[in-house]
Protein backbone atom coordinates (compact mmCIF):
# COMPACT_ATOMS: atom_id res chain seq x y z
CA UNK A 1 0.00 0.00 0.00
CA UNK A 2 1.60 3.33 -0.92
CA UNK A 3 2.86 5.44 2.12
CA UNK A 4 0.09 8.34 3.59
CA UNK A 5 2.74 10.61 4.95
CA UNK A 6 3.18 12.46 1.80
CA UNK A 7 3.62 15.92 4.01
CA UNK A 8 4.61 16.99 6.92
CA UNK A 9 1.67 18.44 9.16
CA UNK A 10 3.09 21.81 9.31
CA UNK A 11 3.85 22.18 6.04
CA UNK A 12 2.12 25.51 4.70
CA UNK A 13 -1.04 25.10 2.72
CA UNK A 14 -0.60 27.63 -0.33
CA UNK A 15 -2.21 27.26 -3.64
CA UNK A 16 1.20 25.59 -4.82
CA UNK A 17 2.13 22.80 -1.95
CA UNK A 18 1.17 19.46 -0.73
CA UNK A 19 -1.98 19.04 1.07
CA UNK A 20 -0.84 18.09 5.03
CA UNK A 21 -2.14 15.21 6.53
CA UNK A 22 -3.71 17.83 9.16
CA UNK A 23 -5.08 19.85 6.61
CA UNK A 24 -6.67 16.86 5.41
CA UNK A 25 -7.94 15.94 8.65
CA UNK A 26 -10.02 19.15 9.10
CA UNK A 27 -11.11 19.06 5.44
CA UNK A 28 -12.90 16.03 5.99
CA UNK A 29 -14.02 16.40 9.82
CA UNK A 30 -17.22 17.29 9.19
CA UNK A 31 -18.45 13.74 8.08
CA UNK A 32 -16.56 11.68 10.50
CA UNK A 33 -19.84 10.55 12.32
CA UNK A 34 -21.45 9.35 8.76
CA UNK A 35 -21.70 5.39 8.54
CA UNK A 36 -20.72 5.21 4.79
CA UNK A 37 -19.53 7.90 2.01
CA UNK A 38 -19.81 7.63 -1.93
CA UNK A 39 -16.69 9.20 -2.96
CA UNK A 40 -17.30 10.32 -6.85
CA UNK A 41 -13.88 9.52 -8.60
CA UNK A 42 -13.73 9.90 -12.34
CA UNK A 43 -9.89 9.50 -12.47
CA UNK A 44 -8.70 13.07 -13.09
CA UNK A 45 -6.64 15.27 -10.96
CA UNK A 46 -9.25 16.83 -8.46
CA UNK A 47 -11.20 13.32 -8.03
CA UNK A 48 -8.16 11.07 -7.54
CA UNK A 49 -6.53 13.88 -4.90
CA UNK A 50 -9.64 13.51 -2.92
CA UNK A 51 -9.94 9.87 -2.76
CA UNK A 52 -5.64 9.94 -2.10
CA UNK A 53 -7.05 12.40 1.21
CA UNK A 54 -10.30 10.94 2.21
CA UNK A 55 -7.62 7.22 2.63
CA UNK A 56 -5.61 9.16 4.55
CA UNK A 57 -8.07 10.46 6.71
CA UNK A 58 -9.65 7.50 7.38
CA UNK A 59 -6.80 5.75 8.78
CA UNK A 60 -6.23 8.98 11.65
CA UNK A 61 -8.83 6.76 13.75
CA UNK A 62 -10.06 3.70 13.90
CA UNK A 63 -13.93 4.10 13.67
CA UNK A 64 -15.28 6.01 10.92
CA UNK A 65 -17.34 5.68 7.79
CA UNK A 66 -16.70 3.05 4.95
CA UNK A 67 -15.45 4.56 2.16
CA UNK A 68 -17.00 3.57 -1.42
CA UNK A 69 -15.12 5.02 -4.22
CA UNK A 70 -17.46 4.45 -7.26
CA UNK A 71 -16.15 5.84 -11.01
CA UNK A 72 -19.65 6.63 -13.20
CA UNK A 73 -18.11 5.85 -17.32
CA UNK A 74 -20.71 7.49 -19.32
CA UNK A 75 -19.77 5.61 -22.48
CA UNK A 76 -18.81 8.83 -24.13
CA UNK A 77 -14.89 7.86 -24.71
CA UNK A 78 -13.24 4.80 -25.57
CA UNK A 79 -10.59 5.60 -22.45
CA UNK A 80 -12.88 5.79 -19.67
CA UNK A 81 -12.76 2.23 -19.42
CA UNK A 82 -9.22 2.27 -18.87
CA UNK A 83 -9.35 5.05 -16.56
CA UNK A 84 -12.17 3.32 -14.57
CA UNK A 85 -9.83 0.32 -13.93
CA UNK A 86 -7.07 2.80 -13.22
CA UNK A 87 -8.99 4.32 -10.32
CA UNK A 88 -9.78 0.67 -9.37
CA UNK A 89 -6.05 -0.15 -8.86
CA UNK A 90 -5.61 2.37 -6.52
CA UNK A 91 -8.67 2.02 -4.88
CA UNK A 92 -7.27 -1.30 -3.87
CA UNK A 93 -4.09 -0.36 -3.29
CA UNK A 94 -5.46 2.25 -0.57
CA UNK A 95 -7.58 -0.69 0.59
CA UNK A 96 -10.80 1.49 -0.62
CA UNK A 97 -13.76 -0.53 -2.13
CA UNK A 98 -14.51 0.44 -5.34
CA UNK A 99 -17.31 0.09 -8.08
CA UNK A 100 -17.80 1.27 -12.09
CA UNK A 101 -21.20 2.05 -12.79
CA UNK A 102 -22.13 2.64 -16.51
CA UNK A 103 -24.25 5.31 -17.99
CA UNK A 104 -25.99 2.87 -20.47
CA UNK A 105 -28.16 3.57 -23.70
CA UNK A 106 -28.59 6.47 -26.17
CA UNK A 107 -27.09 9.82 -25.61
CA UNK A 108 -28.57 13.00 -26.11
CA UNK A 109 -27.14 15.21 -29.20
CA UNK A 110 -27.87 18.39 -27.30
CA UNK A 111 -27.54 19.34 -23.92
CA UNK A 112 -25.16 16.57 -23.57
CA UNK A 113 -22.92 17.58 -20.57
CA UNK A 114 -26.28 18.54 -18.36
CA UNK A 115 -27.49 14.97 -19.38
CA UNK A 116 -24.17 13.70 -18.42
CA UNK A 117 -24.09 15.02 -15.02
CA UNK A 118 -27.89 13.91 -14.41
CA UNK A 119 -26.91 10.51 -15.01
CA UNK A 120 -23.97 10.68 -12.81
CA UNK A 121 -25.74 11.67 -9.88
CA UNK A 122 -28.37 9.67 -10.64
CA UNK A 123 -26.06 6.40 -10.93
CA UNK A 124 -23.96 7.48 -7.69
CA UNK A 125 -27.16 8.01 -5.41
CA UNK A 126 -28.25 4.59 -6.34
CA UNK A 127 -24.59 3.50 -5.14
CA UNK A 128 -24.92 5.29 -2.36
CA UNK A 129 -28.41 3.59 -0.98
CA UNK A 130 -26.85 0.54 -2.12
CA UNK A 131 -24.04 0.87 0.15
CA UNK A 132 -26.04 2.84 3.15
CA UNK A 133 -24.01 6.14 2.41
CA UNK A 134 -25.60 9.51 3.55
CA UNK A 135 -23.32 11.40 1.17
CA UNK A 136 -21.78 11.67 -1.86
CA UNK A 137 -18.25 13.16 -2.01
CA UNK A 138 -17.41 15.45 -5.22
CA UNK A 139 -14.05 16.45 -5.66
CA UNK A 140 -15.43 20.25 -6.64
CA UNK A 141 -12.90 22.83 -6.20
CA UNK A 142 -12.13 26.31 -5.45
CA UNK A 143 -11.60 26.85 -9.53
CA UNK A 144 -15.06 25.35 -10.25
CA UNK A 145 -16.89 27.46 -8.25
CA UNK A 146 -15.46 30.31 -9.82
CA UNK A 147 -16.57 29.13 -13.16
CA UNK A 148 -19.79 27.94 -11.62
CA UNK A 149 -20.34 31.74 -10.90
CA UNK A 150 -19.23 33.05 -14.15
CA UNK A 151 -21.62 30.89 -15.76
CA UNK A 152 -24.52 31.70 -13.67
CA UNK A 153 -23.74 35.35 -13.86
CA UNK A 154 -23.95 34.91 -17.53
CA UNK A 155 -27.20 33.16 -17.53
CA UNK A 156 -28.50 36.12 -15.40
CA UNK A 157 -29.01 34.07 -12.10
CA UNK A 158 -30.64 35.85 -8.90
CA UNK A 159 -28.88 35.68 -5.52
CA UNK A 160 -29.32 32.13 -5.21
CA UNK A 161 -27.70 30.97 -7.95
CA UNK A 162 -24.74 33.45 -7.82
CA UNK A 163 -24.08 31.45 -4.33
CA UNK A 164 -23.13 28.91 -6.68
CA UNK A 165 -21.80 25.57 -4.75
CA UNK A 166 -22.68 24.96 -1.08
CA UNK A 167 -19.94 22.99 0.96
CA UNK A 168 -23.22 20.07 1.69
CA UNK A 169 -26.81 20.33 -0.11
CA UNK A 170 -29.20 17.33 -0.72
CA UNK A 171 -29.80 15.91 -4.57
CA UNK A 172 -31.72 12.77 -5.15
CA UNK A 173 -32.22 12.17 -0.97
CA UNK A 174 -28.93 11.47 -0.56
CA UNK A 175 -26.66 14.61 0.25
CA UNK A 176 -23.91 16.01 -1.66
CA UNK A 177 -20.52 16.99 0.41
CA UNK A 178 -17.62 19.38 -1.40
CA UNK A 179 -14.66 18.95 1.29
CA UNK A 180 -12.30 20.29 -1.37
CA UNK A 181 -14.47 24.00 -2.34
CA UNK A 182 -11.63 26.10 -0.57
CA UNK A 183 -8.89 24.37 -2.44
CA UNK A 184 -7.44 25.15 -5.36
CA UNK A 185 -6.75 22.50 -8.60
CA UNK A 186 -3.16 23.83 -8.70
CA UNK A 187 -3.15 22.68 -4.63
CA UNK A 188 -4.59 18.88 -5.53
CA UNK A 189 -2.38 18.51 -8.47
CA UNK A 190 0.91 19.29 -6.20
CA UNK A 191 -0.43 16.76 -3.67
CA UNK A 192 -0.57 14.34 -5.97
CA UNK A 193 2.90 14.84 -7.92
CA UNK A 194 4.29 14.29 -4.61
CA UNK A 195 3.49 11.06 -3.61
CA UNK A 196 4.14 10.26 -7.29
CA UNK A 197 0.29 9.03 -7.62
CA UNK A 198 -0.68 9.59 -11.70
CA UNK A 199 -4.52 10.59 -13.08
CA UNK A 200 -6.18 10.64 -16.24
CA UNK A 201 -6.07 13.57 -19.02
CA UNK A 202 -9.88 14.59 -19.56
CA UNK A 203 -9.65 16.31 -23.33
CA UNK A 204 -13.10 17.33 -23.01
CA UNK A 205 -12.14 19.72 -20.12
CA UNK A 206 -10.89 21.66 -23.07
CA UNK A 207 -13.02 20.55 -25.79
CA UNK A 208 -14.19 24.20 -26.37
CA UNK A 209 -17.63 23.31 -27.95
CA UNK A 210 -18.61 23.47 -24.47
CA UNK A 211 -19.34 26.49 -22.32
CA UNK A 212 -17.07 25.38 -19.03
CA UNK A 213 -13.58 25.18 -21.37
CA UNK A 214 -14.66 28.36 -22.87
CA UNK A 215 -15.05 30.09 -19.64
CA UNK A 216 -12.05 28.42 -18.08
CA UNK A 217 -10.20 29.58 -21.47
CA UNK A 218 -10.37 33.29 -20.48
CA UNK A 219 -9.67 32.73 -16.72
CA UNK A 220 -5.97 34.27 -17.59
CA UNK A 221 -7.44 37.10 -18.93
CA UNK A 222 -9.85 37.86 -16.57
CA UNK A 223 -7.45 37.24 -13.11
CA UNK A 224 -5.07 40.02 -14.87
CA UNK A 225 -8.12 42.48 -14.43
CA UNK A 226 -8.34 41.26 -10.98
CA UNK A 227 -10.83 38.48 -11.29
CA UNK A 228 -8.73 35.70 -10.05
CA UNK A 229 -10.22 32.56 -9.42
CA UNK A 230 -9.58 33.19 -5.37
CA UNK A 231 -11.44 36.60 -6.22
CA UNK A 232 -14.46 34.95 -8.04
CA UNK A 233 -14.53 32.63 -5.46
CA UNK A 234 -15.02 34.90 -2.60
CA UNK A 235 -17.45 36.98 -4.35
CA UNK A 236 -19.93 33.61 -4.30
CA UNK A 237 -19.17 33.00 -0.86
CA UNK A 238 -20.51 36.50 0.34
CA UNK A 239 -23.24 36.03 -2.03
CA UNK A 240 -24.29 32.71 -0.33
CA UNK A 241 -24.27 34.75 2.95
CA UNK A 242 -26.54 37.33 1.70
CA UNK A 243 -28.59 34.80 0.27
CA UNK A 244 -28.98 32.83 3.95
CA UNK A 245 -29.63 35.87 5.24
CA UNK A 246 -32.58 36.89 2.77
CA UNK A 247 -33.55 33.30 3.50
CA UNK A 248 -34.39 34.20 6.71
CA UNK A 249 -36.49 36.90 6.22
CA UNK A 250 -38.54 34.75 3.71
CA UNK A 251 -39.25 32.23 6.33
CA UNK A 252 -40.42 35.08 9.06
CA UNK A 253 -42.55 36.58 5.98
CA UNK A 254 -44.02 33.00 5.53
CA UNK A 255 -44.90 32.96 9.13
CA UNK A 256 -46.28 37.10 9.21
CA UNK A 257 -48.76 36.04 5.84
CA UNK A 258 -49.64 33.24 8.19
CA UNK A 259 -50.72 35.19 11.15
CA UNK A 260 -52.99 36.92 8.12
CA UNK A 261 -54.70 33.90 7.35
CA UNK A 262 -52.21 32.15 4.65
CA UNK A 263 -53.45 28.40 4.37
CA UNK A 264 -53.82 25.57 1.80
CA UNK A 265 -57.32 26.19 2.03
CA UNK A 266 -57.82 30.45 1.98
CA UNK A 267 -54.03 31.27 0.13
CA UNK A 268 -52.89 34.30 1.70
CA UNK A 269 -54.23 38.08 1.65
CA UNK A 270 -52.94 40.15 -1.31
CA UNK A 271 -52.54 43.09 -0.13
CA UNK A 272 -50.40 42.09 3.16
CA UNK A 273 -48.54 39.97 0.26
CA UNK A 274 -48.02 43.07 -1.62
CA UNK A 275 -46.55 45.21 1.05
CA UNK A 276 -43.27 43.08 1.17
CA UNK A 277 -40.27 43.39 -0.62
CA UNK A 278 -39.87 41.71 -4.17
CA UNK A 279 -37.37 40.00 -3.41
CA UNK A 280 -39.60 38.23 -0.59
CA UNK A 281 -42.50 38.12 -2.64
CA UNK A 282 -40.61 35.98 -5.10
CA UNK A 283 -38.97 33.93 -2.89
CA UNK A 284 -42.66 33.08 -1.15
CA UNK A 285 -44.21 32.74 -4.72
CA UNK A 286 -41.52 30.85 -5.78
CA UNK A 287 -41.23 28.53 -2.97
CA UNK A 288 -45.65 27.78 -2.75
CA UNK A 289 -44.84 26.97 -6.87
CA UNK A 290 -42.31 24.48 -6.32
CA UNK A 291 -44.28 22.38 -3.25
CA UNK A 292 -47.77 22.76 -5.45
CA UNK A 293 -46.72 22.27 -8.63
CA UNK A 294 -45.43 18.67 -10.34
CA UNK A 295 -43.13 19.85 -13.28
CA UNK A 296 -40.21 20.58 -11.27
CA UNK A 297 -38.78 23.63 -10.27
CA UNK A 298 -40.40 27.11 -11.26
CA UNK A 299 -37.45 28.83 -13.38
CA UNK A 300 -36.93 32.06 -11.76
CA UNK A 301 -37.72 34.25 -14.98
CA UNK A 302 -41.08 33.08 -15.43
CA UNK A 303 -41.63 33.59 -11.37
CA UNK A 304 -40.24 37.03 -11.77
CA UNK A 305 -43.23 37.54 -14.66
CA UNK A 306 -46.29 35.86 -12.89
CA UNK A 307 -45.00 38.50 -9.85
CA UNK A 308 -45.35 41.40 -11.57
CA UNK A 309 -48.50 40.14 -13.33
CA UNK A 310 -49.94 39.54 -10.11
CA UNK A 311 -48.86 43.01 -8.77
CA UNK A 312 -50.33 44.85 -11.55
CA UNK A 313 -53.55 42.88 -10.48
CA UNK A 314 -53.22 43.87 -6.99
CA UNK A 315 -52.85 47.62 -8.01
CA UNK A 316 -55.36 48.16 -10.65
CA UNK A 317 -57.42 46.06 -8.10
CA UNK A 318 -58.69 43.66 -11.23
CA UNK A 319 -60.95 41.21 -10.18
CA UNK A 320 -59.66 37.93 -11.07
CA UNK A 321 -56.75 36.60 -12.32
CA UNK A 322 -55.23 32.92 -13.31
CA UNK A 323 -52.23 31.57 -14.24
CA UNK A 324 -50.10 28.08 -14.21
CA UNK A 325 -46.53 27.46 -13.82
CA UNK A 326 -44.30 24.70 -13.18
CA UNK A 327 -47.50 22.50 -12.71
CA UNK A 328 -49.29 24.84 -10.45
CA UNK A 329 -52.15 26.86 -10.63
CA UNK A 330 -51.75 30.48 -8.97
CA UNK A 331 -55.26 33.00 -9.06
CA UNK A 332 -56.23 35.74 -7.26
CA UNK A 333 -59.73 35.99 -6.30
CA UNK A 334 -61.64 38.67 -4.09
CA UNK A 335 -58.27 39.83 -2.70
CA UNK A 336 -56.38 36.62 -1.78
CA UNK A 337 -53.93 34.62 -3.58
CA UNK A 338 -54.48 30.87 -3.86
CA UNK A 339 -51.35 28.42 -5.33
CA UNK A 340 -52.46 25.03 -5.47
CA UNK A 341 -51.88 21.68 -8.08
CA UNK A 342 -52.88 22.11 -11.19
CA UNK A 343 -54.78 19.44 -13.20
CA UNK A 344 -52.37 17.25 -15.34
CA UNK A 345 -51.91 18.21 -18.88
CA UNK A 346 -53.37 16.96 -21.55
CA UNK A 347 -52.09 14.81 -24.65
CA UNK A 348 -52.54 16.18 -27.81
CA UNK A 349 -54.72 14.29 -29.80
CA UNK A 350 -54.11 13.40 -33.73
Amino acid sequence: MPDLDIAGDHMPDDDHSAISAQHAKTLFAGWKAAPALVLAVSGGPDSIALMWLAARWRRSFKRGPRLIAVTVDHGLRPEAAREARNVKRLAQALELEHRTLRWRGAKPKAGLPAAARDARYRLLAQAARQGGATHIVTAHTRDDQAETLLMRMLRGSGITGLAAMARETERDGVRLARPLLEISKAQLIATLNRAKIAFADDPTNRDKSFTRPRLRALMPQLAAEGGDVKSLARLASRLARANAAVEILADGAERYLALKGADAANGFDAQAFAALPEEIRLRLLKRAIDRSGHEGPAELGKVEALLAALDRAVAERQPRLKQTLAGAAISLTKGRIRIEAAPPRRGRKG
